[in-house]
């Protein structure tokens, strides 16, 4: 199955101040996430991002908050943010494809992957854009995400496939600044 545009919605979960500093090789996960949040908003595709107990983890890093209108934050207490009904009520809640990002890959990604493919979703998740504090958790969760009906995916399949064909202008554009 293809991602396309109009069905999917971006879903950053957890990128965290307090907890962005022990995730491995969190800036390029930074990096990534912010990338697809771009080109996201660029093709019209809505984004959501959690935050699990902001009160201990604090905000969504900065480098992304700062690219979110406030409407697209939830915060939850579930690991698993398809538990918090509040996911499905947010503008593009009720699209059938989640693309998804975030920390921690073998906690509250996988537990939410899970739960979304549960729900009868169609779930893509970016592997350069997950993460966890050690490597063998971050392989173990995709391991297991791939397992249950996940697609593992890079961002780059990700942007051609919401973008459909090349000859637009809008691909131009997104080619120009993201794509090189």
């Amino acid at each position: 199955m293809l991602i396309r545009a109009q069905d999917s919605t971006l879903l950053l979960i957890d990128i965290q101040e307090r907890l962005f500093p022990a995730i491995e090789d969190g800036p390029a996960l930074a990096e990534h996430a912010g990338w697809l949040l771009q080109v996201a908003q660029r093709l019209d595709v809505p984004v959501l991002a959690t935050e699990q107990y902001s009160k201990g983890l604090g905000p969504t890093i900065a480098a992304l908050r700062e690219q979110l209108d406030e409407p697209a934050l939830i915060e939850k207490i579930h690991f698993s943010a398809a538990r918090e009904s509040e996911l499905f009520q947010r503008p593009g809640g009720d699209r059938q494809q989640f693309v998804v990002c975030g920390t921690e890959a073998h906690v509250c990604v996988l537990q939410t992957v899970l739960d979304l493919l549960e729900r009868g979703r169609e779930v893509f998740v970016v592997a350069e854009a997950v993460g966890s504090r050690r490597t063998e958790d971050k392989a173990l969760a995709l391991e297991r995400m791939r397992a249950a009906g996940a697609s593992i995916v890079s961002r780059e399949m990700v942007a051609f496939e919401w973008l459909e064909r090349a000859g637009t202008e809008l691909f131009r554009e997104i080619s120009r600044e993201f794509i090189r």
